[in-house]
């Protein structure tokens, strides 16, 4: 036997929701569906859900298990899971009202604007102008030789390879239920509907205007978490998929980014960095001290180590010493071009690719401290032609920890997820075994660790008052687990919930990349 929770609410008999527990006989391969109706069928209740294919297609019975977005059909059900109903109005236990979707989708012409369409609708204006001069002259209305029918709209079948991926959602809308940056954005419209603004704005035959109408969609306003891919069971991440490549429309055609994107690409193109220079490069002093690197693991520091943190740079200096490990830090590396990718201006990349093949090829290892860099030298660089063989820090260190040299530490820890660590790369069980190898720390999940702190895809820099609010959503999180300091490791991750921190009151708790972490338990 397995306990689970529903959550049950019937606006007409109960002032507020509540939950139900039920112990259920599994079988072998039991799903949600298959413990909604067991219980319904043994326990004489009534608990209303949605299920239609059954087999993953139709997207109907979608619901949070243990507050992750799923399909029922497709979810194994396990002990102590607890079932709520998406994030939309409830109408009844699992039921939510959807028509608010269905209402933007057709408020937003969420349609093909093709030849056919701009003619019916020139025909309508035409028919609007006759009728109302018709009628202010008190003649009949009447149609000559069907001059002023309605066209009918054809919708020819579409094989744009642009459009292909986007165009097998199955109307779910778990990525609207997931999506954290909807609920602290009035503007954003949410991965769904961006995903259906790309659909169209791919297609040659539509012809709406339809990159504007992303841009007054929030476009911007997206942090590239990917939590709407991670829960899609299509696998459609939204922000790679679509918003992505719609800021790259609106780049080529002038009409963005933002301003302080633009900033972002004037530093890449005057000192090869994302961010200004305010001290001594990292590379530059690690290089004066040792001209003899010729070892064959390269580290890539990314901009943020190299001019913001360098602090980060000498811990992982100092750790790898401690472990016996000899890298090189290789002088001329530059931005690895995320900030660029993910604010669509894409054409200064297959440079920063080319010089960084230059410095990186000769390496049987590249490692990694930025989950942002991680990520783009894995996922993004194959699609410029080049591979290089990546390691996050994290993934590098786990096996080989010296833990004999550590000094106990007496610190509550916890660890934040960063977006393109956790889901960019899979990467989340290896920062937490090496801080379980730690000694002297007490090592505490917080409450949705993966949940975005705000700080990517441009939004700290373009749309601060959204990095913000997700920040104090994280800094509440962070304050309930009593931890002393924050791990991560993301250097955007790191200022962004120091940031959150401070504004509530909570300049004690640090954040911390992890090596910084370690070279504490190695002093």
């Amino acid at each position: 036997m397995i306990e689970i929770q529903v959550l049950m609410f019937d606006k007409e008999k109960n002032k507020k929701p509540y939950f139900k527990s039920f112990s259920i006989e599994k079988r072998k391969k039991m799903n949600i569906l298959d413990a909604l109706n067991y219980i319904n069928n043994n326990y004489n209740e009534n608990i209303s859900f949605r299920s239609s294919c059954r087999s993953g297609q139709c997207g109907s019975c979608s619901l949070k298990v243990n507050d992750e977005v799923e399909l029922a059909c497709k979810r194994e059900v396990k002990n102590e899971d607890v079932i709520t109903p998406l994030d939309f109005p409830v109408i009844k236990d699992l039921i939510v009202d959807r028509s608010e979707v269905d209402e933007k989708v057709a408020i937003m012409k969420l349609f093909l604007e093709d030849e056919n369409y701009l003619k019916q609708k020139n025909n309508e204006r035409l028919s609007k102008s006759i009728d109302e001069d018709i009628n202010n002259e008190g003649i009949k209305d009447k149609e000559e030789d069907g001059e002023n029918k309605k066209s009918p709209l054809i919708i020819p079948s579409v094989d744009c390879e642009n459009t292909k991926k986007v165009r097998s959602c199955i109307e779910c809308y778990s990525c609207l239920s997931a999506c954290p940056v909807i609920k602290e954005s009035s503007d954003f419209a949410g991965p769904y509907f961006m995903r259906y603004i790309s659909k169209f704005d791919f297609d040659p035959r539509d012809k709406g205007d339809r990159t504007t109408e992303s841009i007054a969609n929030g476009l911007y306003d997206c942090t590239s978490c990917g939590k709407c891919g991670q829960v899609c069971p299509k696998n459609i991440n939204s922000f790679s998929d679509a918003i992505e490549k719609l800021r790259t429309l609106a780049y080529e055609k002038d009409l963005g980014p933002l301003d302080s994107h633009k900033t972002i690409r004037s530093s890449i193109m005057k000192t090869g960095r994302s961010v200004e220079p305010v001290e001594e490069s990292f590379i530059d002093i690690v290089n004066n001290e040792n001209k003899n690197f010729k070892n064959k693991i390269a580290i890539f520091t990314g901009c943020m180590v190299d001019f913001r943190l360098q602090k980060v740079g000498f811990a992982l200096m100092d750790v790898l010493k401690a472990n016996g490990i000899e890298v090189d830090v290789p002088e001329g590396q530059v931005c690895c071009g995320s900030p660029l990718l993910r604010t669509g201006q894409t054409d200064l990349v297959v440079d920063l690719v080319r010089r960084n093949k230059r410095i990186f090829s000769d390496y049987d290892l590249v490692v990694t401290l930025c989950a942002g860099c991680g990520a783009t030298l894995k996922n993004d660089y194959p699609e410029y032609g080049v591979e290089f063989n990546v390691l996050d820090v994290s993934e590098l260190l786990v096996n080989n920890l010296n833990t004999d040299g550590m000094e106990p530490l007496d610190l509550v820890v916890t660890y934040h997820d960063p977006c393109h660590l956790n889901r960019g790369q899979g990467i989340s069980k290896q920062p937490r075994d090496i801080l379980n190898q730690i000694k002297g720390i007490d090592f505490v999940e917080m409450e949705k660790s993966d949940q975005c702190c705000g700080a990517g895809g441009g939004v700290k820099a373009g749309k601060p008052k959204i990095a913000e609010a997700l920040a104090k959503k994280k800094a509440d999180m962070i304050k309930k687990s009593d931890a002393d300091v924050v791990v991560t490791i993301c250097p955007f991750c790191q200022y962004n919930i120091q940031d959150g921190l401070d504004k509530e009151g909570l300049k004690s708790v640090k954040v911390m990349n992890i090596l910084e972490l370690l070279k504490k338990s190695y002093d």
